[in-house]
């Protein structure tokens, strides 16, 4: 009986609440780019045996647009959300499968908006031909908003792996020799050919779930980034 009342309540309240904070936010001070590591949909899914979404993905997926509606109101101009990392392809098969059916669906979601630019970061030649395809594929529709990165089949280490390689091969293409090349290799150089090249660094990234690591998640771009480890599940946090 309590929650039959309690929930009609909140879903009225919380909206006003939500527009008077935003209302007193200084944007000055409000980060140009946030990462968010999206982790505790598994465990939230076991905690709620009856959700029919036994690996809590498809629930995860659905907040997603909610998440960067709030972003946009704050004035935040990138947001980079990691989805899949080139671990995750260890899990079974079957729940690869369903992951990447569940992202596909996402980006899908996302575009078909029209509110934000979507961008895929990430090594997608590890991905099912249909993905890569569909995440190459895409294109900026507009100027303004948030600018959306859904980093997929992502590592750190590999991005920077990737980005040495594209700078050694442009360097050949020049016609330099790879002395020549590691002389005047910059962290600059390394920058240029990062997943996320012309973007701002990300001044906060969030992990949810109450894991304090990043995994990775951003290693080049995060060397002076606040790090903000939340205890709740992605869910959970932003449960309405």
């Amino acid at each position: 009986m309590f929650d039959s009342i309690h929930k009609p309540i909140k879903s009225l309240i919380y909206p006003l609440y939500e527009r008077r904070l935003v209302r007193s936010l200084d944007f000055s001070k409000t980060p140009h780019h946030v990462g968010v590591i999206l982790d505790g949909n598994r465990r939230w899914a076991k905690s709620n045996p009856t959700n029919n979404d036994p690996h809590g993905h498809k629930a995860g997926a659905n907040k997603i647009i909610d998440f960067l509606g709030w972003c946009d109101d704050a004035q935040v101009k990138v947001v980079t959300l990691w989805l899949l990392s080139t671990d995750n392809f260890k899990r079974s098969q079957e729940e690869i499968d369903q992951l990447l059916k569940i992202i596909g669906d996402t980006v899908d979601e996302l575009a078909a908006t029209g509110r934000w630019n979507i961008k895929a970061v990430g090594a997608l030649d590890l991905l099912p031909p249909w993905l890569e395809e569909k995440l190459s594929s895409l294109k900026p529709i507009r100027n303004d908003g948030v600018e959306v990165n859904v980093a997929i089949s992502y590592g750190g280490r590999r991005e920077i792996v990737d980005a040495v390689k594209s700078y050694l091969s442009e360097e050949e293409s020049a016609g330099h020799s790879i002395t020549d090349a590691k002389e005047k290799l910059t962290a600059e150089d390394i920058s240029k050919f990062l997943y996320t090249a012309g973007q701002p660094d990300p001044e906060l990234l969030i992990r949810t779930s109450g894991e304090q690591r990043l995994g990775g998640f951003l290693l080049w771009q995060s060397a002076l980034s606040e790090f903000y480890f939340c205890e709740a599940y992605w869910l959970s946090l932003i449960h309405i």
